[in-house]
Parts: structure tokens; sequence; C-alpha cells
């Protein structure tokens, strides 16, 4: 079956359309994924700010910190974000950092936070990605 010069054409111009989103696609993943929330991270290093190298190696504080950290990644419903945040355990008294989507994925975690460490013992500083 031969095919007349106006379907060559076609076919040949679909094959140079399929290989060009092919470079394409190719060229979009070698460029390096540059992390969204460096300046976020940047702004919580500021002097007298707990910083997570800083949580304390007490047993205590570790148990704090893991328990946390399970009820927070139990909860399907948060976001990648709200699973990453910083949970500081120094002395009992725990910080949260980070950003999470919304108000209810703060309050959440804070709540979780409260449940293992209980009330007053607990800084939120989780902000809200816009």
């Amino acid at each position: 079956m031969r095919l007349n010069k106006a379907a060559r054409t076609g076919a040949l111009m679909l094959a140079l359309a399929g290989s060009n989103v092919a470079v394409s696609l190719a060229r979009q993943q070698d460029k390096p994924v540059v992390p969204d929330n460096t300046r976020v991270n940047k702004a919580n290093q500021s002097k007298g700010e707990p910083t997570a190298d800083q949580a304390k190696e007490t047993q205590t504080d570790r148990e704090i910190m893991a328990k946390i950290r399970k009820a927070v990644m139990a909860e399907k419903s948060l976001s990648t974000y709200a699973h990453n945040v910083k949970i500081i355990s120094q002395h009992g008294k725990v910080t949260l950092k980070g950003p999470v989507h919304s108000e209810d994925e703060k309050n959440t975690i804070e709540a979780k936070a409260i449940e293992v460490a209980g009330p007053g013992n607990v800084t939120n500083q989780l902000t809200i990605k816009r």
C-alpha cells in the first residue's frame, strides 16, 4: 500500500512533532528541582529560634518527637508540606515550624502535638503557604 504525498507529509509531521515533545520532556527532566521553601528555612535560623539540630537527645524528647511525627504521618488528609513540618522538642517543650497549606492543617498538627506533649508545652510557628 502506497501513501500519497499528503499522507506521507502528514505522517512525517506527526513523527517530528512527537520527537519535539520527547526532546522538550527530556529537557524538563534535566532541570534541577529547586526546593520551594528555602527562604522559609533561612528565616527559621534567626538567633534564639529553635532549629531541628537543637532538639535534645534525651530519650523523653526523642519519644515526644517520634510520637508527634507518627500522629502527623498517620493523618492522611494532610498535605506533603504538613507531613514534613519540623518538630523540635527541648526539655519537653515542642516547637512546630514550617509551611502548611491551610489553617485546618496548622490546627490539626498543633492538636496532635498537644495530645502528646500536653497543653502549654507546644509553640506553633507553622505558616500557611499561599
